[in-house]
């Protein structure tokens, strides 16, 4: 309930900038569905860190892969950045 709260604030007056740590953690599946919609529709810079898979491919327009070497940048979602580096999660292969 919090969350929905804070979220419609938000999302009220829509700023140029979202940076959001794990945002669909603790949150039910009507409410992340709601979260994944605004945000896909959302017309700002947006820079989060997920493992949520499903909000990944959903939303993510870009994927930035932090390595030992310097982070590596994926044009497209999650699905396009495991087809692209063959890795579920960076240095896991595909099996």
């Amino acid at each position: 309930e919090k969350a929905r709260v804070v979220l419609a604030k938000l999302l009220y007056v829509p700023p140029n900038l979202l940076v959001l740590d794990e945002p669909t953690n603790h949150l039910d599946l009507d409410t992340k569905q709601v979260l994944i919609e605004a945000l896909a529709n959302y017309q700002g810079t947006m820079l989060f860190v997920s493992h949520d898979r499903h909000f990944l491919s959903r939303v993510a327009s870009r994927v930035l892969e932090l390595t030992a070497e310097g982070p590596r940048e994926y044009p497209g979602n999650y699905r396009e950045y495991v087809e692209a580096s063959h890795h579920e999660a960076p240095g896991v292969p595909i099996r």
